[in-house]
């Protein structure tokens, strides 16, 4: 028996106990399992919100979501670009152990990158823990577990319930949408939303609570909104000088900054009215309170030197050191915000360090349950830093990126790094090109300073290069 088989069968039993066990309270009690929605945008940038200090960004309903809950501003992602992120989500693994090292595209591209064309059938995923912990699961969105060429989609990985947007595995649906019209991207947010709607109506008097993953376009190119959506910014002068270290530096060259800012805040700000109809659908139905959302970002800001993105490609990586494709800071750290009235804290500001990869077994420890093969996850349960706690995370946080960085060659990092405590150090495979950084005092990675910590530089670097010898280095495909 295959183990995603296995697999099937281990949830059904387990849900039919659930069931068994006399009744359920109401799904909107505080005191039960949650309803989870993980909200995940794509290349948005760390200072891509209002509540991270977007000098023009209107924002309104995700900044909501930060004044009602918690607003992380060291949250790392696991990858640079988006289908290892994805991946990394998912499983709470590095995506390099799934031998995603690369985005699925497709067969020849995967072939080159040493990735293979769908994440493995029998990798245990984030929607496999809520089918065991009793949820009823949906994805709507975007999904990229998979290329263009071969189908893989969610019922592949547990999901009972998908609408996807594009690719191998396109819906119905949305293939007749985007035919319908050259504003998809923008369109797509609500789309996206009238579809999650529809899923949570006929959820929300069930016995059981249910996990959606709700994955937007946006901000990703070819961003074209409508007249409607760019009226919002009509009379903006957008200013290189609002902005701050290398995205200052970003703006001067870009080609012209106030009608890209224009078409990039218009997409944005879409998506933000669309996100809140989810909030007020949440409210008027007395789901709110009952219902954990985390809103978060895929990788960094796209760059304006990728041609689908020539139009738009200036979201603010904040302070940070490079954009999407690189492992410096901007490609890396991106915006965060978690939301449980009455269990998280409301208006928190925290600087706690935490990764993608400790979604799952945060989530498992929220409804308490055990993941398969837990020995293998690479992630942190961090669920009583979401509830409040200053601690520190335990582990260190792993990255690689060994292709290509577009743009600026000073967002261009040497291949490999780590992330422990206050320190981020990077080199090479080979232990070459060795950068250390003090990030809480060196946002910008402006300040190499590995030769003044040669104890702390050897450390990392002999924990960072033991690491790569743990993750494959390519899929090997069979004759």
């Amino acid at each position: 028996m295959k183990r995603r088989d296995f697999l099937k069968l281990s949830i059904a039993a387990g849900t039919g106990l659930i069931a068994s066990c006399g009744t359920l309270q109401k799904r909107n009690s505080v005191n039960s399992k949650p309803n989870i929605i993980f909200i995940l945008t794509d290349d948005q940038g760390w200072g891509d919100l209002a509540s991270y200090g977007h000098p023009y960004l209107k924002t309104p309903n995700i900044d909501r979501l930060a004044e009602e809950g918690t607003r992380f501003t060291q949250f790392y992602v696991n990858a640079t670009v988006c289908a290892p992120s994805r991946v990394a989500f998912m499983t709470g693994r590095y995506p390099a152990r799934n031998n995603v090292h690369h985005i699925y595209l497709k067969e020849d591209f995967n072939i080159e990158h040493g990735v293979p064309d769908y994440l493995d059938h029998d990798a245990f995923t984030l929607a496999d823990l809520m089918k065991k912990a009793g949820y009823t699961t949906g994805h709507i969105g975007k999904w990229h577990l998979e290329g263009r060429d071969i189908k893989s989609p969610p019922s592949n990985y547990g999901f009972d319930e998908w609408l996807v947007t594009h690719d191998a595995s396109a819906s119905p649906s949305y293939i007749k949408r985007f035919n319908s019209t050259k504003h998809h991207v923008t369109l797509a947010s609500h789309w996206i939303v009238d579809d999650a709607l529809d899923f949570i109506e006929r959820h929300k008097n069930s016995d059981t609570p249910f996990y959606l993953n709700l994955w937007t376009l946006v901000p990703h190119g070819l961003l074209q909104p409508t007249d409607e959506e760019l009226s919002e910014y009509k009379y903006l002068k957008a200013d290189p000088e609002d902005f701050k270290s290398w995205m200052n530096e970003y703006g001067h060259k870009a080609k012209d900054f106030t009608e890209q800012m224009k078409v990039y805040c218009a997409s944005m700000t879409s998506t933000d009215k669309a996100l809140g109809r989810l909030l007020d659908y949440l409210d008027e139905n007395g789901l709110s309170d009952n219902t954990l959302i985390v809103f978060t970002s895929d990788n960094g800001p796209e760059d304006y030197h990728v041609g689908d993105s020539a139009n738009a490609g200036v979201g603010s990586p904040g302070l940070s050191r490079g954009r999407k494709r690189s492992i410096y800071e901007g490609g890396i750290k991106v915006p965060c915000i978690v939301r449980w009235p009455r269990k998280i804290p409301r208006g928190r500001v925290a600087d706690n360090v935490w990764t993608g990869v400790d979604l799952m077994p945060t989530l498992a420890s929220l409804t308490n349950t055990e993941p398969a093969d837990t020995t293998q996850l690479d992630g942190e349960d961090v669920s009583d830093i979401w509830l409040g706690s200053d601690r520190k995370r335990n582990r260190e946080i792993y990255w690689e990126w060994k292709y290509e960085v577009v743009g600026n060659q000073d967002y261009n990092p040497p291949q490999l790094a780590i992330r422990d405590g206050d320190w981020k150090l990077l080199c090479n495979p080979d232990g070459s090109s060795v950068e250390l950084y003090n990030i809480p005092k060196d946002q910008a990675e402006k300040n190499n300073i590995a030769a003044k910590y040669p104890e702390i530089t050897n450390k990392l670097k002999e924990k960072l290069l033991d690491w790569k010898k743990t993750i494959p280095e390519r899929f090997e495909r069979s004759e």
